[in-house]
């Protein structure tokens, strides 16, 4: 059994923090006696997140951000630093996707998922890459999807950005792996959060897959439970997983078989 004190006094980042699961981790952190830095571009969400935790007894600092902008990624990132010395575990939780077909994806459309769900990413780990590895100790947990793995229609773009999460992370662990520096990937199939507000304009989606939808909750004690231990991936639920072994090794079965399912977005 994972120890549940493992957290306490340590310092978590986490980007994307004002709602869905990382609000839900946020949560949790803070139970388990763990100082927060968090980061999202609602300002007010935050706020009223730090009022509600301090009530465990921990420090709580809030910023606003958008990671999309590496310039405020850099000033924010320098002033936590600057306050709290140094971070334990910096989530990164920040991302949107749009699910459209590939001709009909804008390219300001296009730009903006990389450079929240990618170039933003890798700008916040380059912030706190240079500590953990000086200190020798440090965990990253990127937030990918099953789409890292399972590409389907009308996610090209989603689905893009997600595999280059994975590929970043998977080099970045062989860098860090003989420094007590982790680095995890967490591929949660569909979650029940405002994520699809966005995603699935059209509620077709969520109508056809809804009672297969994880929740936040869940989710994020998954992610809590492994921090700072040497796990290399958080594959949610354990049958979707299954499902993107077999299409390793049989694609285009997989891919032919799974049609109709595919296309339900």
């Amino acid at each position: 059994m994972l120890s549940t004190d493992r957290l306490k006094g340590k310092n978590i980042v986490i980007t994307g923090a004002s709602g869905g699961i990382g609000a839900e981790i946020a949560r949790l952190c803070a139970t388990r006696g763990a100082n927060l830095v968090l980061l999202a571009r609602s300002i007010d969400k935050l706020k009223s997140m730090k009022q509600d935790l301090t009530k465990y007894g921990v420090r709580v600092d809030v910023h606003r951000l958008d990671v999309a902008d590496t310039d405020a990624v850099q000033a924010v990132f320098s002033k936590v630093l600057a306050d709290i010395g140094h971070v334990d575990v910096l989530v990164n939780n920040a991302g949107f996707g749009v699910f459209r077909h590939a001709h009909e994806a804008p390219v300001d459309e296009i730009k903006s998922m990389f450079d929240v769900n990618v170039i933003g990413l890798m700008a916040c780990t380059g912030m706190v890459l240079h500590g953990m590895r000086s200190r020798r100790i440090g965990h990253i947990i990127n937030v990918a999807s099953q789409a890292a793995k399972i590409a389907t229609p009308k996610s090209s773009v989603y689905a893009a950005t997600k595999h280059a999460v994975l590929g970043y992370s998977n080099s970045l662990r062989m860098e860090l792996s003989d420094l007590d520096v982790y680095v995890t990937t967490v591929n949660p199939g569909p979650i029940a959060t405002d994520f699809f507000n966005i995603a699935d304009e059209q509620g077709t989606y969520v109508k056809n897959i809804k009672r297969f939808m994880l929740q936040p909750e869940y989710v994020a004690k998954q992610v809590v439970d492994r921090m700072l231990t040497p796990v290399r991936e958080i594959n949610l639920p354990r049958w979707m997983n299954a499902g993107s072994i077999i299409y390793s090794l049989f694609p285009r079965t997989f891919e032919r078989l799974g049609k109709r399912a595919f296309n339900q977005k």
